[in-house]
C-alpha cells in the first residue's frame, strides 16, 4: 500500500495541471436525472484496510462513501472510527492542497474528512455527485450541544455549496416551494447528474449501537426527520445540510414505521439489497426515491464482499439496477471500473 501511495503521491506531484481522476461518464448518463440512475459505492471507506487515504476511494469515481462517527462531548468534534468510540481510526488527513490528502498522518476528526472532501472535489469539479452516507454509531448527542444544528453548521462550515441540500430539492424551478420533501421527489424536482457534479448529497442513518440503546427514544433518522419539519414550518429549511433514511424493509413503504406528520421528509431509503431483490420495487423509482441496497454481495448467489470479478460486480449491477437501486454498496475497493459505472435505473438502456 505504501508504495502505491508514494506512486500516487509522485505523479500528483510531478503535473502542473490536476486532471480528473474520475472517469468520465458518457453524455446519456450525465443528462439523467439524479433518481433515474444506478450507481456503486463504497462500505466504510474512511477505513485504512480499505484505502491508505480516503482520497483513494474517491478516485476510484465511486458515487458513495459511508463514514462512521461517534461524539465526543468534552471537546464537541465527532470521531471517526468503526468500533472505537474514545479514538480515532480512520484514513482523512489534514491540508488544503490535493497533494496533501496523500501524505502526512491520519486518523483525524469528521471536520477533517469533510475537508478532504471539499479539496479534493474542488480538484475534482466535473466528478460525482458523490453521495455521503452519515452513520452517527452511538446516535446524536443532543444535551451536550451535538444534535442535528451542531451538525448542520459543520457540514456548512467544512463543505459549503458543495452541498446539494434538502431546501435545494424544495425549490420549484419557478419559484416557491414544495410543501415536503416527499411531494418535491415525486414531481421529479431532483437535477440532472450533470447539474450536480462536484457536489454531494448527505443522508445520515441510526447508528448500530444506538440501535441496540432501549433508551434511545429518538433515533438519529427520526431526529433529522422531526428537524427538517419544523425548519420547513419556520421557514428556515434553507439551514438544512443532511437527508434523513428510512431504514429497513418492513412493508410497502417502510415510512410507515415513523410518525405520518415525519413521513413525508423521507425520501432516501436504505437497507440490505437481499430484502428487495424478491419484491416489487417500482415504487421506490415511480416517485423518484432514493433506494440504496447496501451488501450488494450478499444477494443470492453470494460474490465476494471484497474482490469479485469485475465480471460478477458487473452482473451484481445490473441484477440491482433492474430492481431499482439508486446506490449498491459493498466493500469492493479494488474494481475502480465498477466503482465508477452509471446505469439506468431499472435495467433499461446501456452501461457508462
Amino acid at each position: 500500500m505504501l508504495v502505491r501511495r508514494t506512486a500516487i503521491v509522485a505523479a500528483i506531484m510531478s503535473a502542473s495541471l490536476v486532471a480528473p481522476v474520475q472517469p468520465a461518464v458518457a453524455a446519456p448518463a450525465n443528462e439523467m436525472p439524479f433518481a433515474s440512475a444506478t450507481t456503486v459505492g463504497i462500505h466504510n471507506a474512511y477505513e485504512q484496510t480499505a484505502f491508505d487515504y480516503l482520497a483513494e476511494a474517491l478516485d476510484t469515481g465511486t458515487s458513495l462513501i459511508e463514514i462512521d462517527i461517534w461524539p465526543n462531548i468534552f471537546t464537541g468534534k465527532w470521531k471517526v472510527s468503526h468500533d472505537e468510540p474514545l479514538s480515532n481510526n480512520n484514513n482523512c488527513t489534514t491540508g488544503s492542497a490535493l497533494t496533501d490528502l496523500y501524505t502526512g498522518g491520519r486518523n483525524k476528526h469528521f471536520s477533517d474528512c469533510l475537508d478532504n472532501i471539499r479539496v479534493w472535489l474542488d480538484a475534482h469539479p466535473d466528478s460525482g455527485p458523490l453521495m455521503i452516507k452519515v452513520e452517527p454509531k452511538l446516535g446524536l448527542a443532543t444535551v451536550f450541544g451535538m444534535g442535528v444544528n451542531q451538525v448542520d453548521n459543520l457540514v456548512r462550515s467544512r463543505l459549503g455549496d458543495r452541498v446539494f441540500r434538502p431546501a435545494d430539492l424544495l425549490a420549484k424551478p419557478d419559484g416557491g416551494w414544495y410543501d415536503s420533501l416527499d411531494e418535491a421527489a415525486r414531481a421529479g424536482n431532483w437535477p440532472t447528474r450533470e447539474e450536480l457534479a462536484g457536489r454531494v448529497l448527505l443522508h445520515v442513518v441510526p447508528g448500530t449501537v444506538e440501535n441496540r440503546n432501549p433508551f434511545d427514544w429518538a433515533p438519529t433518522n427520526e431526529q433529522y426527520a422531526e428537524h427538517l419539519r419544523d425548519l420547513a414550518a419556520a421557514g428556515e429549511i434553507e439551514k438544512a445540510q443532511i437527508f434523513p433514511t428510512a431504514k429497513g424493509t418492513a412493508g410497502d413503504d417502510p415510512r410507515d414505521q415513523y410518525k405520518a406528520s415525519i413521513r413525508p421528509w423521507f425520501v432516501v431509503f436504505d437497507s440490505g439489497a437481499s430484502g428487495w431483490i424478491n419484491r416489487d420495487t417500482t415504487w421506490f423509482a415511480e416517485n423518484n426515491y432514493l433506494l440504496v441496497m447496501t451488501s450488494a454481495h450478499s444477494v443470492d448467489p453470494a460474490i465476494s464482499r471484497t474482490n469479485p470479478t469485475e465480471e460478477e460486480a458487473r452482473d451484481r449491477l445490473l441484477l440491482l439496477a433492474a430492481a431499482n437501486a439508486s446506490v449498491i454498496t459493498s466493500d469492493w475497493t479494488q474494481l475502480p471500473q465498477i466503482q465508477s459505472m452509471v446505469v439506468p435505473r431499472g435495467g433499461q438502456g446501456g452501461v457508462s
